[in-house]
């Protein structure tokens, strides 16, 4: 009984590792050609001041995949797992090429909304074609609908958040964690995990370099794989009834991206154009300091991952409506203390 539980730890602790080690040093080596080929200069709407290279997100992904690989052939793992995680990488990949494509040349809006469906419609259809979340609530078709809009929009979400250093890191790191560690307990199967855990240490190694003020950005080329491969975690884990967990885990995400978008279309404006209307955008404005701001979305994500483990672990209804509650509540608060400044409650 112990071999098999030291190896649910040992293998997402390895993968772990190994990603953020190659990771570290797929960015020291990347990071003079895309000083030359790949230079984000700021504009009006930029946080940042000087040019940066664009592209860490390749060695996030790069890292992330050469590590679960490793894991798969060293583990015996089952052959449909890893289809599943090669399709599933195959997704990322042609997205990463996408957003490559979008940071060098920019995309029209519409093209760039149809490649992004096409990949998530890859790992929705290729990798998850079993999981219902709403069997008994809605017509399959329905919901298969309903779930290619919120991938669409998670893919979004995650780009439209990585505009100040750190805060992609901050967002999506404790995320992970969580994921990860969902997997050594048994709560979604241990090959998720490892893939949570290969993010997660992808992440962590390109942190360094990524650190206010940052050397080096994702660029689209790493948001939107990294959106993608985090609404797939997500859809997994909702697949296995824990519906709650999987709207706590991105909440903050979720509610800065989504109430910004809306007041935006309120308004009127071009919603698919640059912008510095985000909560953390404006937090910035309002007198926080980069640190600040990320540090305080750092301490949020994991206070949510407590709260979706603790769903989790308490699957009552009343349980998971009230750490939805409270979730809501703690982020809620900090969207405030962000649109009104460290000066204020």
């Amino acid at each position: 009984m112990v071999r098999p539980a030291l190896t649910n730890l040992l293998v997402p602790l390895a993968v772990f590792a190994a990603a953020a080690f190659l990771a570290a040093v797929l960015c020291v080596g990347l990071r003079p050609l895309l000083v030359r080929y790949a230079l984000a200069r700021p504009n009006a709407r930029s946080s940042h001041k000087i040019p940066t290279p664009q592209g860490g997100g390749i060695a996030v992904l790069v890292g992330a995949f050469l590590a679960l690989a490793l894991s798969l052939w060293l583990s015996p793992v089952e052959d449909e797992a890893r289809r599943t995680v090669l399709i599933v990488g195959v997704a990322a990949a042609a997205l990463a090429m996408v957003g490559a494509w979008d940071d060098i040349r920019p995309l029209p809006a519409s093209l760039r909304l149809v490649l992004q469906a096409a990949c998530v419609g890859i790992v929705l259809f290729g990798a998850a074609p079993e999981l219902r979340l709403f069997p008994e609530m809605m017509p399959l078709a329905v919901e298969r609908a309903l779930a290619l809009l919120a991938g669409i929009w998670f893919v979004n979400l995650v780009n439209f958040m990585d505009g100040l250093d750190w805060m992609t890191v901050a967002g999506i790191v404790p995320l992970a964690a969580a994921l990860a560690l969902a997997g050594t307990c048994g709560v979604i199967d241990p090959v998720t995990g490892w893939l949570a855990a290969a993010l997660c240490g992808g992440l962590v190694g390109f942190a360094p370099f990524n650190r206010p003020v940052a050397r080096l950005f994702l660029g689209d080329v790493g948001s939107l794989p990294i959106g993608l491969l985090t609404a797939y975690l997500l859809y997994r884990l909702a697949g296995t009834g824990a519906f709650a967990a999987a709207v706590i885990l991105p909440l903050y995400h979720i509610a800065d991206a989504t109430i910004t978008l809306l007041r935006r279309l309120a308004r009127r404006e071009k919603v698919w154009e640059a912008h510095r209307s985000h909560f953390y955008q404006q937090a910035t404005t309002n007198g926080f300091s980069v640190l600040a701001v990320v540090g305080r979305v750092a301490l949020l994500n994991f206070a949510l991952a407590a709260l979706a483990g603790f769903s989790i672990a308490l699957p009552q209804l009343g349980i998971q409506l009230a750490c939805l509650a409270a979730a809501a509540l703690l982020t809620g608060l900090l969207l405030h203390r962000f649109a009104t400044g460290p000066s204020h409650g």
